[in-house]
């Protein structure tokens, strides 16, 4: 087929280590059934001191080559769209992917929209390839471990407490035949651009405000303002992007099996497949991984193949949201 792209194969890396809603209840001093059925924590794993986001990324990467059949060689680009919070500040993460996976002949960069970076990534991959006719295999990685810049006495990131640890990879296609990307979407509200900063503010009392080569942690700047907007905005931005990505598909919402969307509170989860007509049998949660930034959407995919909710010639939705505040999606037909 020509002026195609398709997933050729994803893979996923996960640490070893898991924290339990039992233990992150005695971190956060959230009663655990709370972090169980409301914020929807069963566990998550977190990464150790090998864990570094190139490394997540890179194992994922070479699992999804694994999967392909391609070698590596063969690769044109590999692109990072995973954390910011890397193992070196003001460094190009792709690049370290890029060799770890053998990919010699390739060229590397990054792109970064926090959580919504996934949809984005593929959205301009897929665009990349459809105008260069040199690049016909793209790696997509991503690595995150967001949840070390999370203080757990800090009341204003209580909703960033299911950040997990992780890598995720996508290897993309030119002229493919399945898997195929057809449509995306995204949108951003500038007015949330500065709702989550790093602050030393937001280190707690005796602990270090240094991580890594980060100073600082993860805090909200105004928790009313941002509460009040995302509450005005959020569910319609998701139903606007999911929408719209699936009619730059040519298809309609009636056609969408399954949705594979970015870990959040769990009735805001079940909000969003209503108001786009889905069952939860038509997505997976992912309350024992949390949030891993732009991880999610390949876990997603990955769990509702396993779990035989993704069929052949399924229409699919990867969705996602960061801080910033984007909000993305990108249809596919599967197989």
């Amino acid at each position: 087929m020509n002026n195609t792209v398709g997933i050729a194969g994803f893979g996923t890396y996960f640490p070893q280590p898991i924290q339990t809603s039992a233990d992150l209840a005695a971190l956060t001093n959230v009663p655990e059934i709370v972090l169980r059925e409301k914020m929807g924590i069963v566990q998550r794993h977190i990464a150790g001191g090998d864990d570094t986001v190139t490394h997540m990324a890179s194992e994922a990467a070479q699992r999804a080559l694994m999967m392909s059949g391609v070698d590596p060689t063969q690769i044109n680009l590999v692109i990072s769209h995973g954390s910011e919070h890397k193992d070196h500040l003001v460094w190009n993460a792709a690049s370290k992917i890029m060799h770890n996976i053998g990919a010699k002949d390739a060229y590397a960069f990054e792109m970064y929209a926090l959580c919504a970076g996934a949809p984005i990534a593929m959205h301009t991959a897929r665009a990349l390839m459809l105008a260069d006719s040199r690049l016909n295999y793209v790696m997509l990685a991503a690595g995150s471990r967001e949840n070390d810049l999370i203080n757990f006495h800090n009341e204003r990131s209580r909703f960033m407490f299911n950040f997990g640890a992780g890598g995720g990879a996508m290897l993309l296609q030119r002229n493919a035949a399945k898997n195929l990307i057809l449509g995306a979407s995204a949108y951003t509200d500038g007015s949330l651009s500065e709702a989550v900063i790093l602050t030393e503010n937001a280190v707690a009392s005796g602990e270090s405000a240094v991580v890594g080569e980060v100073l600082g942690r993860l805090d909200v700047t105004d928790p009313d303002f941002m509460a009040q907007r995302l509450g005005e905005v959020s569910l319609p931005n998701f139903v606007r992007v999911i929408a719209e990505s699936v009619e730059q598909s040519g298809a309609s919402m009636d056609d969408v099996a399954f949705l594979g969307i970015t870990h959040m509170k769990r009735s805001f989860y079940l909000q969003i497949l209503d108001s786009i007509g889905l069952s939860p049998g038509q997505s997976v949660y992912l309350d024992h991984y949390g949030h891993i930034q732009s991880v999610d959407q390949v876990l997603a995919l990955q769990l509702g193949l396993a779990e035989g909710k993704i069929k052949p010639g399924d229409l699919i939705v990867l969705a996602g949201a960061g801080t910033g505040y984007t909000w993305s999606a990108i249809t596919l037909r599967w197989g």
